[in-house]
């Protein structure tokens, strides 16, 4: 019953920011949702970035930072709270912003925080390992994710990648008009682009922005060209060569699948073998402890070498949670002289991994990307990977 009652909360909230507060700004702006596991931050700012130099006013609201045209606005959530969400709609629309591109969690979806808006688009990215913690089972964390789709209007599209596994499952029993992009099954969009971007996931997201330009009426040749030019966002696969000859790459992978898709891309960058992979990398406290061993064991897969360290540790000891992680690893792997560090000071970590590298080598520190604090004990720290590892790579 009191779950019942929480609902009927949020969605009264919803419904007087919308409606009350703001006259429902949503239905003065065309909202292109971006829902997934990976690849939302990544798709909304380049969805963001390629209308803005298509000439357009545009919104943003996601992970990293929220934008109405070039102002930034702090983000506290990946999905804003109803009236926080309608009051920057509303002021996107007083800017004359014709577009808002937005991330939206299944946290969000979940709690209704988005009833009440006026989608003109959804976008499905992927569905892999994550925030169990808060759904409990995968169903339910699938659930969330097409509820997103359920809720999308007869004139909204629906677009929806149809190589991941619960691509076709997104576009059942829905109103919006369906759409698939992939480049392994049958799909209305598969063209091969031109990008700076690195990795097939890369590949997917910038799909994904040619797909929607497209079904939101811009020119296909044209918006190949600014496609070209598409930078990744902060903190995404973000990468730069030292003096040495030491790449580092600083990118969000917090989940399974993404540690394993950067990975992935870092071993076709190593192609011809002679550099090491060198892997920094923690798990999140107060999260889902499921995935802990799962990283360590993809970690230790794809690399030469991993230094397990603190992610965000929060309310749990830092040593829990580096004992759920080694479960993921055999005896012989932790008994490996030098294959294996544990390091639970994340900057020691960090200064670790460029003592061992050596000219041809990569350095991946991931988990944190464009954060710039470390959470412990309910206080968040001053910690951003990229100044650490540039600190010390030089």
């Amino acid at each position: 019953m009191n779950k019942f009652f929480k609902k009927i909360k949020h969605r009264f909230i919803a419904f007087l920011a919308g409606l009350h507060f703001y006259g429902n700004p949503s239905k003065k702006i065309k909202i292109i949702g971006v829902t997934g596991t990976n690849g939302k931050t990544t798709t909304v700012t380049l969805l963001y970035q390629l209308f803005r130099n298509l000439g357009y006013k545009v919104g943003m609201i996601g992970t990293v930072v929220n934008k109405i045209n070039d102002e930034e606005i702090e983000a506290r959530n990946t999905t804003p709270l109803p009236i926080e969400l309608n009051n920057l709609l509303n002021k996107m629309v007083e800017a004359g912003c014709e577009y808002c591109f937005m991330e939206v969690s299944s946290h969000a979806i979940a709690q209704d925080r988005i009833a009440g808006i006026n989608f003109a688009g959804g976008v499905y990215t992927n569905l892999t390992h994550d925030h169990l913690d808060y759904h409990k089972t995968f169903e339910n964390y699938f659930k969330a994710k097409k509820k997103f789709f359920t809720m999308l209007p007869r004139n909204a599209f629906a677009l929806s990648n149809i190589d991941d596994g619960y691509g076709e499952k997104m576009l059942s029993d829905i109103e919006a008009k369906a759409y698939k992009y992939g480049f392994k099954k049958e799909a209305d969009f598969s063209d091969k682009l031109e990008t700076k971007l690195l990795g097939e996931f890369n590949a997917y997201n910038i799909l994904a922005v040619y797909s929607v330009a497209v079904l939101l009426g811009e020119d296909k040749e044209k918006v190949k060209e600014e496609i070209k030019k598409l930078a990744p966002a902060r903190g995404r696969f973000e990468s730069y060569t030292s003096t040495a000859g030491v790449t580092g790459i600083v990118d969000y992978a917090h989940t399974p699948d993404a540690l394993s898709n950067v990975l992935r891309t870092i071993n076709e960058m190593n192609q011809n073998k002679k550099g090491k992979i060198i892997s920094v990398f923690g798990c999140g406290g107060d999260r889902d402890k499921t995935k802990r061993s799962i990283m360590a064991k993809i970690g230790y897969d794809m690399s030469d070498i991993i230094i397990i360290t603190s992610d965000n540790p929060r309310t749990e000891k830092p040593e829990d949670i580096l004992e759920d992680m080694k479960k993921g690893l055999s005896s012989e792997a932790l008994s490996e002289v030098g294959g294996v560090h544990i390091i639970s000071d994340r900057r020691e970590a960090i200064k670790k991994a460029v003592e061992l590298a050596e000219s041809g080598d990569y350095i991946l520190v991931a988990g944190k990307g464009h954060e710039n604090y470390q959470e412990i004990n309910g206080i968040k720290n001053h910690f951003d990977d990229t100044e650490e590892l540039k600190k010390y790579l030089k």
